[in-house]
């Protein structure tokens, strides 16, 4: 049920490297893999792979369940928060090319849902500049293994929908592009897999993924459907003369067994006593209201569950403007009823947020910064930076942060930086970052081995911040980078003084030794290792 906001990297970035990488031959490319992370190789026996580190320094999806951490989009696991970590990416790759016989290395996770042995990954994959559903996977034995499963998309002919005593007309939602899975949860006492997938709306599975129903929602002039009543309306997304409410983010299935979908028009429940015989459900839709006793906004992004001991579970959903001309006085927020659904609370009232997380005592959210809340969300503390447990580590002052989660021993932060966790009493943060090394071993196509690389590359100095220098140290020394322009003339050195031996990073942000901002093309660095000196190049692109 964890998602994350779509900031997917550009294919024009990735034309632009191979023009330049065309244009110029100078040795010592960055590896592929360091873009993301490490991949994983197929050629590994092992199911869960023992990594070094997260798959992606991009973190945009979190699941915790108990001691467990699970990490999108490139699927990694901590079992025992943050001693180890385990790579899933192969057997996800092995479900794929199973069930389907082709693999896309695109492949990304967009939503997940954990909860002891049991764990389903919605994925995504890159369609020209935009993303598309990619199918689902699921595991039972922890994430050893995965089976695959296709989009649950439509056939072209499937233009009506039945419902109850009525059929309804419907769009055929057959494309993978704005159908996405970002949404994921299973019923804990039917074993129903409910999943939110954009365009495709709320769809329902009682046999693992092998078929799936398609879920009617209340259409944007009702406020709610039974299928008991007769009903006659158009079952689809706007685009195709439908409704926003038919536009899914995000399910999920609570304590009391009831169902909750966040769409682009409201948050939709369906309690026990609504469920009927097979997959029909009555609905009740909630939106934004002016006096301020609905929704902050009526588009629901993202829908988590407190748990609380001996009351009832409290749901949070993060709130947006719907878009609409009747949205005009919705704001950004978090919108939280403790009861069901009988009443609603409003709090961080403009505040984008894209995630929330419970700790024993506190309240998380993540959006533009950090927010915290001790008592129930009346008020919030912001937290613009994150004090780094290691002295070398780093992070931009304009860090993103995408999503959030909590296990048994401690609070995570997903970022574009790496991965983020704090303990209880612990004023720092651990940094975990994907560790591409120079010289994988085994050796693997995706990162052929080499002296040093840099990354982000293309880098954008504006959004980027800065960009990494990676290379190796034989003993504790003194480091020089020098960075050239095209004509190799010298633009800026930097010293980088008492380096560790291993493997080390020098940041570079895109200025000259003036402190003015370079432009646009490729650029060229060399490292005094001590034992001789290792070059790379740099594309900078605004």
């Amino acid at each position: 049920m964890r998602t994350g906001p779509h900031r997917w990297w550009s294919l024009r970035w990735w034309s632009l490297v191979l023009v330049w990488a065309m244009l110029i031959g100078w040795p010592a490319s960055p590896p592929a893999a360091a873009q993301n992370g490490p991949v994983a190789s197929s050629l590994q026996d092992e199911f869960l792979v023992p990594t070094a580190g997260i798959g992606s320094n991009e973190v945009l999806v979190l699941e915790a369940d108990r001691q467990t951490l699970w990490v999108g989009p490139r699927l990694h696991r901590t079992p025992d928060e943050g001693e180890s970590f385990e790579s899933a990416v192969e057997p996800i790759n092995r479900a794929i090319e199973d069930g389907r016989g082709a693999l896309d290395d695109d492949t990304r996770v967009s939503a997940l849902y954990a909860q002891e042995n049991l764990v389903w990954a919605g994925l995504s994959t890159a369609f020209n500049d935009s993303r598309g559903a990619d199918g689902l996977a699921f595991s039972t034995d922890g994430g050893e293994t995965f089976t695959f499963r296709f989009p649950p998309l439509d056939a072209p002919a499937d233009t009506t929908v039945e419902y109850g005593i009525s059929t309804l007309s419907a769009a055929a939602i057959t494309r993978e592009i704005g159908s996405v899975p970002t949404g994921v949860t299973v019923h804990p006492e039917t074993g129903a897999v409910w999943i939110a997938g954009g365009d495709s709306g709320v769809r329902r599975s009682d046999d693992e993924g092998e078929t799936w129903d398609r879920v009617v929602l209340p259409p944007d002039d009702q406020d709610r459907v039974d299928p008991t009543e007769a009903n006659d309306f158009f079952v689809g997304p706007p685009e195709r003369d439908g409704s926003l409410n038919h536009v899914a983010f995000d399910v999920l299935v609570d304590e009391q067994n009831t169902v909750w979908a966040g769409t682009g028009a409201g948050l939709n429940r369906s309690t026990a006593a609504d469920a009927a015989e097979g997959p029909d459900r009555a609905w009740q839709r909630f939106a934004y209201e002016d006096a301020g006793e609905g929704l902050t906004g009526s588009q629901v992004v993202a829908i988590r569950e407190q748990e609380l001991d001996g009351e009832r579970n409290p749901i949070w959903a993060a709130t947006w403007p719907s878009g609409t001309p009747t949205g005009a006085q919705e704001e950004f927020g978090v919108t939280v009823t403790r009861d069901g659904g009988d009443t609603f609370e409003q709090t961080l009232l403009g505040r984008r947020i894209f995630d929330l997380a419970f700790g024993e005592d506190r309240i998380y959210a993540v959006g533009d910064q950090l927010y915290v809340s001790d008592d129930e969300g009346a008020t919030w503390e912001t937290v613009r930076d994150f004090p780094l447990e290691d002295p070398d580590d780093f992070l931009p002052s304009d860090l993103a942060v995408n999503a959030t989660a909590t296990t048994s021993g401690a609070v995570w932060v997903g970022t574009d930086e790496g991965l983020l966790r704090q303990r209880p009493d612990e004023d720092t943060w651990s940094l975990f970052r994907a560790d591409v090394p120079l010289r994988p071993d085994p050796p693997r196509d995706e990162a052929p081995p080499v002296d040093t690389y840099a990354y982000p590359n293309p880098f954008a100095p504006s959004s980027d911040e800065f960009v990494r220098i990676r290379y190796e140290l034989d003993e504790p020394r003194d480091v020089t980078v020098r960075i050239f322009d095209f004509n190799m003339n010298l633009v800026r050195q930097i010293t980088d003084r008492g380096q560790a031996s291993g493997e080390q990073e020098t940041p570079w942000d895109g200025r000259t030794d003036d402190g003015l901002r370079v432009a646009n093309g490729p650029y060229f660095y060399t490292v005094d290792v001590g034992s001789g000196e290792v070059r790379g190049k740099i594309l900078v692109v605004e």
